[in-house]
């Protein structure tokens, strides 16, 4: 770990720094399984999703900075590297196998929220550590995914 003057004992900085990076690689790969969907989508929806999951992708990937800024601002080193994905998401793998409109939305929406609930984890997980700056930061987080969670949802919904 870096020296820092952030006043948060080096204890409380390793294990914020490994929760922060735990939920960098699941966002690396949220984004790249939304990127996945975004190039890969098909169907009569074809260019309302094909938009949707691209400000999904966006979104992810201002989250991704803002997590792994927060990370190299404790100390840390960023784990962004895609072999460090592969062996730290929690995420199930994307479906390649899908094309149409709403496979897509089912399956992507199923990845974020299983993001969405990591996330607010990590919330109580920092607040617990008495980093209220990271649990804020998931706070944020959280509620993004919580906003295009729904508007994923919204096109599942329409089917009922």
């Amino acid at each position: 770990m870096f020296d820092t003057r952030n006043d948060l004992s080096a204890g409380t900085r390793t294990k914020i720094i490994e929760l922060l990076n735990a939920r960098l690689a699941d966002a690396i790969d949220l984004g790249a399984q939304t990127k996945h969907a975004h190039w890969n989508v098909k169907g009569p929806n074809f260019i309302a999703l094909h938009e949707l999951f691209d400000k999904v992708a966006e979104v992810v990937e201002d989250q991704v900075d803002t997590i792994a800024e927060r990370v190299t601002a404790l100390g840390g080193t960023a784990r962004g590297t895609l072999a460090s994905v592969v062996r730290s998401t929690t995420l199930k793998p994307y479906p390649e196998d899908i094309a149409e409109g709403l496979q897509h939305v089912d399956a992507l929406s199923a990845a974020v929220a299983a993001f969405g609930a990591k996330v607010r984890a990590a919330i109580n997980g920092a607040a617990e550590l008495g980093d209220a700056d990271t649990s804020d930061l998931f706070t944020g987080v959280s509620r993004d995914i919580d906003k295009y969670l729904w508007f994923l949802e919204a096109h599942l919904h329409a089917k009922r």
